[in-house]
């Protein structure tokens, strides 16, 4: 019987040392090579029966070699191995028809079953990019090299060529829409549109319109006809951000889309086609939810078909210098001063836990760079900095963590306000002097949040635009003007 040859071909000559004594000790046949011209003439004279690559050669790229591999041999597996460790390499490497993308340093136990897989895969043509798709490009929409970030890769790789429904999970702050986007923009849909809508910012008696559109007259206010969701994404992608917040009704609404395929605008009669992805997220535990009878089972096992976790910025602390550096370049093309972090700022941050995830980590970022002076940033700032965002957190954190719930804190203030009037002087606003003190900081700090975008911050809100617009010139809030 004859042993099963495979054909590698990295520059690194350790790289080739290894893999040649694991694959050896494994009962393979192996050939190696420094470069990508003899791997190919190797694969045109017929040899080897499997293909394992570096991206980088002196002479060649080697995801290059893999459509001229599958025009020549389509039979023949090509697993690409790559230090640049993104996810743009996986996506490139996925969409060529590689078999499977590993990033350096890999696990040779991981290699090994790798190589088992593509040597007892049918002898079938890979699904890879049609040729007049969009190759994917070199922005960087997630950044990491983190073990749990290049799953992650792997992972939107591979979906690149499914159109099969995702579920999301994460901590608020850990980049649920980047990935979102990430699966459309380099997925079979997308010349689609990518339509979001956020379930905690939609008021419940409105979501069923917001998704499914309504007729005119089909309520009150409703004086013309509203597309929804679902027909602005058609042949493109729907994203459901914080699935968890969806009341019990409209979750039966959208079970039966995802069953039928099909759905009726409110007041409308008329049956269209639900031709779109659903990539759905959530910072909740849903089977949690499902136990407590907040979220339905049959809609979670329709919308979980393939599970993605997002990692907190804790649990891949590695990743944070490289986080920084992105959005500290990000803020110097902002027009903001170009800044450095010092060694021993990058090791106060690793160190720190980071409830706000990625997107804590850039809002301090632009704050160090529009107000320190000094262009290199040390320790010393790093911890006064987040000494006093621990502080503040402390100070909004939520009930069940040692503060006093807010309908409390109202009650106790409201009492005390009463106590201070008699019977016969007691004021006549009451109620719109009380709205106005819980309004005005609730905006206040919602605007801080997004950096004066109005625009998010009436998301978060659930507000009208124009609403917010009039709450802050009443309320006088002063806001960072050019962010709309």
């Amino acid at each position: 019987m004859t042993l099963p040859t495979v054909l590698i071909a990295d520059d690194d000559r350790s790289i080739r040392t290894v893999l040649t004594q694991a694959l050896g000790r494994s009962g393979y046949q192996v050939r190696c090579t420094g470069n990508a011209a003899t791997l190919w003439r190797w694969v045109e004279d017929g040899e080897g029966d499997l293909v394992i690559t570096d991206v980088v050669m002196p002479d060649e790229n080697g995801l290059d070699l893999i459509p001229r591999i599958r025009k020549l041999r389509p039979d023949l597996r090509v697993v690409v191995m790559s230090a640049q460790s993104t996810l743009m390499t996986a996506v490139k490497a996925t969409q060529r028809g590689a078999f499977e993308y590993l990033p350096k340093p890999f696990d040779l136990q991981e290699l090994l079953s790798v190589v088992g897989r593509a040597l007892a895969a049918p002898n079938q043509v890979l699904a890879g990019g049609s040729p007049e798709g969009r190759d994917a490009d070199e922005r960087m929409p997630l950044i990491g090299r983190s073990p749990a970030m290049q799953e992650i890769y792997r992972t939107v790789a591979r979906l690149t060529t499914a159109d099969l429904t995702v579920m999301i999970n994460g901590e608020s702050g850990t980049g649920k829409e980047l990935v979102a986007r990430a699966l459309h923009d380099y997925g079979k849909r997308r010349s689609g549109a990518f339509v979001a809508i956020n379930m905690a910012a939609i008021p419940r008696e409105l979501i069923e319109s917001e998704l499914f559109g309504h007729e005119r007259g089909a309520f009150t206010g409703a004086t013309n006809r509203s597309q929804g969701r679902f027909e602005q994404a058609s042949g493109g992608t729907l994203f459901l951000d914080e699935i968890g917040d969806m009341p019990p009704e409209a979750q039966t609404r959208l079970l039966r889309v995802l069953q039928e395929g099909e759905f009726t605008s409110v007041g409308g009669r008329q049956l269209m086609k639900a031709n779109v992805r659903i990539i759905a997220a959530t910072h909740r535990d849903l089977r949690q939810a499902i136990r407590n009878g907040q979220f339905r089972e049959d809609l979670f096992y329709r919308l979980n078909v393939v599970p993605i976790r997002l990692p907190p910025l804790r649990e891949r602390a590695e990743d944070i210098p490289l986080l920084a550096r992105h959005f500290l370049d990000r803020a110097r093309d902002d027009g903001l001063p170009a800044k450095t972090l010092d060694q021993g700022a990058l090791e106060k941050m690793k160190a720190h836990r980071w409830p706000g995830n990625v997107r804590e980590l850039e809002n301090l970022m632009r704050r160090l760079a529009a107000l320190y002076p000094q262009e290199t940033i040390t320790a010393e700032v790093i911890t006064a900095e987040l000494a006093e965002a621990a502080a503040t957190a402390e100070i909004a954190s939520p009930p069940g963590a040692g503060a006093e719930p807010l309908s409390q804190a109202v009650e106790r203030h409201i009492k005390q306000f009463l106590a201070a009037y008699d019977d016969g002087l007691m004021p006549s606003d009451i109620y719109d002097r009380v709205i106005a003190e819980i309004e005005r900081p609730l905006i206040r700090m919602t605007l801080a949040a997004t950096r004066g975008n109005q625009i998010k911050a009436a998301a978060m809100l659930g507000l009208n635009r124009n609403t917010l617009r009039k709450k802050i010139r009443d309320l006088e809030i002063p806001v960072v003007r050019g962010l709309m």
